[in-house]
């Protein structure tokens, strides 16, 4: 196993051999930043592939925010090792950040890329001579890609050109504007290996999100590690709202969306935006993580339950059919059954549209790590069924609303075909209900007002309108 360094050399025998395959954890910014190194890869002369064919390079973009995703991390690994064990293995993202040293003892890997390194494993490949005509992909170290100097094209491209043009298998794109977290909650891992908050130049992601555009896309997800922090570290007073105002003004974008949101970054400012705007959508995914004020005193976050309550109840009030989506954390050491009760009575009056619901997992190197009073996993697995219960009637509830109203239309963006049904298209309104529309027409890509019908399991039917 080695770790990247300017010397080090992907040797690959052949044309038919430059294969390549790609696996994802975590996140939305991990979906974007594995996009981000397809696109030099894939411009670099390699095909990926997504079958069971083995590959000669696998790139794996790991996430450490539980011990699951550590986990998971591992069993890919030994899969892609497995499938081609004289494959290239390359480990990146957050679980090499501080495990480094527990990933090089597993069999297989080539190398260990750190997440500044991430966008320059192709970035600044070797001049084409090398690359076609020995089939030779030089990786260097690209902890500052601004540092090579040698002036060739090569090298100015990758220090200049920085984003993604497309999004492997996705409708709606994801676009990174910030990375980091200052917020130090006494159970996340993450400001550890993600560092303190960074957000990128505006002319930057404005100029990435019209080429997105031009490339098809009709709805940009923005993204961030802690989105709504965008512009704290930047000359200008910049915010959030700015990124949205700049990114309005794009012929062909039809919708913004924003990813996770900490409740103390939801400013009037943004509220005012969102209701105002004709393409941000009316759907916020705001973490709660737990509705006890003792449990959140002891997490580090800086509200209370009522705070949080408070807050919904104004978004809600200022835009009526507002989708509220959030994550909660079961079984924080010391949680009891009165904790717990409180976090399942703040979701009820909050009647979110989805919860995602998951067990605290200790994080060596955070406070929490050495928190006493752990919870026993049984309860953790039965609290997390009850919750998953309330959840599934909050959803439904939230959803029925939508029915009652005769008059609503809502615009629904057609992202995929059914697989049970070739006339039935799936796609979501901007607050975020799923929706299936009957039609013999293609409508993928395609906005289409339709009036809410009937309610599904997992879906609204929907007629147009």
């Amino acid at each position: 196993m080695k770790t990247i360094n300017p010397s080090t050399t992907l040797r690959v025998n052949g044309e038919r051999s430059r294969t390549i395959k790609f696996f994802t954890l975590g996140c939305k910014v991990n979906q974007y930043e594995t996009q981000v190194i397809r696109e030099r890869f894939i411009k670099a002369g390699f095909r990926e592939l997504e079958d069971g064919q083995p590959a000669d390079i696998y790139v794996i973009n790991t996430c450490t925010v539980t011990s699951t995703a550590d986990r998971k991390s591992r069993r890919l690994i030994h899969y892609s090792h497995r499938q081609n064990p004289k494959a290239k293995i390359i480990v990146t993202g957050c679980y090499t950040e501080l495990d480094s040293d527990e990933i090089a003892k597993i069999s297989g890997i080539s190398h260990i890329v750190k997440n500044k390194e991430k966008n320059g494993i192709v970035g600044l490949l070797d001049e084409h001579n090398e690359l076609n005509e020995h089939n030779e992909v030089g990786i260097p170290n690209a902890v500052n890609q601004g540092s090579r100097t040698s002036g060739s094209r090569r090298d100015t491209e990758a220090v200049t050109t920085f984003g993604i043009s497309n999004f492997s298998g996705h409708t709606r794109v994801f676009l990174k504007i910030q990375d980091g977290c200052n917020n130090l909650c006494s159970y996340c891992k993450i400001p550890l290996v993600r560092g303190a908050s960074k957000s990128r130049p505006l002319k930057e992601i404005i100029r990435e999100a019209e080429n997105l555009v031009k490339n098809g896309f009709k709805e940009i997800v923005l993204s961030g590690i802690c989105l709504g922090a965008y512009g704290r570290d930047l000359q200008g007073q910049l915010s959030l709202v700015n990124v949205v105002e700049a990114l309005e003004n794009i012929e062909g974008l039809l919708r913004i969306r924003l990813s996770s949101i900490e409740a103390a970054d939801v400013s009037d400012r943004l509220i005012q935006k969102m209701r105002q705007s004709r393409k941000l959508c009316r759907h916020l995914h705001i973490p709660i993580q737990s509705g006890d004020d003792a449990v959140l005193k002891k997490m580090k976050r800086s509200y209370k339950g009522r705070d949080y309550l408070n807050l919904i109840n104004r978004i809600k009030r200022y835009m009526p059919g507002v989708a509220i989506t959030t994550d909660v954390m079961v079984g924080f050491p010391g949680e009891d059954e009165i904790n717990f009760k409180n976090t399942t009575d703040l979701i009820k009056k909050v009647l979110p549209l989805r919860v995602h619901i998951f067990p605290y997992s200790p994080r060596e190197g955070t406070p929490a790590y050495n928190f006493k009073d752990k919870v026993n996993p049984v309860k953790i697995r039965e609290r997390i069924l009850r919750l998953q219960g309330i959840a599934k009637a909050c959803a439904l509830a939230y959803r029925k609303g939508f029915l009652t109203k005769n008059t609503d239309v809502l615009d629904v963006l057609i992202e995929t075909q059914s697989k049970e049904n070739p006339t039935l298209w799936e796609g979501y309104t901007d607050n975020y209900i799923k929706a299936l529309v009957k039609s013999n027409q293609n409508l993928k890509n395609q906005l289409v007002s339709v009036r809410l019908e009937k309610i599904t399991k997992d879906f609204i039917l929907a007629e147009f309108h």
